[in-house]
């Protein structure tokens, strides 16, 4: 089990990195749009809707990074004021219950991409980007979320993890 809780921690981290140097092209395709439309007086082609998509992408396949270092918004009042019993149970209904809706997004999202590449989909632009690219983001990001979140719910039954991301200490405070 611990290694498939470290393989599943760098494949996150990994997305990590790819959802960042998403952005980082998008920040740079930005500033070579605005440098074409406005100095050289010249037409973006594909350019918004790359940045559009990319940016979409990199919330979806940086998704596990952001659960691995827990760094999604996190209300902890009633897990603050929970016993030890309690805070372990709410975090593992929490985590089974963010498994289970993203099992069901991993398996729709798989729908759409396979539909957009079977039918040939493409966007009603002068690009006609194929339809399978972007939506090729859904069921990759959200799937390596389930199996991180499945890598959450093997640490926190063996122990491996504090319930909510808390330390020793603030865990001692709540009983």
């Amino acid at each position: 089990m611990k290694n498939f809780i470290t393989l599943v921690s760098i494949i996150s981290k990994g997305c990590g990195m790819f959802a960042a140097f998403l952005v980082g092209a998008a920040i740079v395709i930005v500033c070579q749009m605005v440098i074409i439309r406005y100095f050289l007086n010249g037409s973006t082609i594909w350019q918004t809707e790359f940045v559009i998509y990319s940016l979409v992408a990199s919330t979806f396949i940086g998704s596990p990074y952001v659960l691995l270092i827990k760094g999604h918004v996190n209300v902890d009042l009633l897990p603050h004021y929970l016993g030890q019993k309690g805070r372990y149970a709410l975090a593992l209904l929490a985590s089974f219950l963010g498994f289970t809706f993203c099992s069901i997004l991993t398996w729709k999202g798989s729908v759409l991409f396979h539909e957009a590449l079977v039918n040939g989909w493409t966007t009603d632009t002068v690009w006609a980007l194929p339809l399978w690219i972007p939506y090729l983001s859904i069921p990759i990001g959200i799937g390596l979320l389930s199996l991180q979140y499945i890598a959450d719910i093997i640490s926190l039954a063996t122990g491996h993890s504090m319930p909510f991301a808390m330390d020793h200490h603030s865990a001692l405070e709540g009983e």
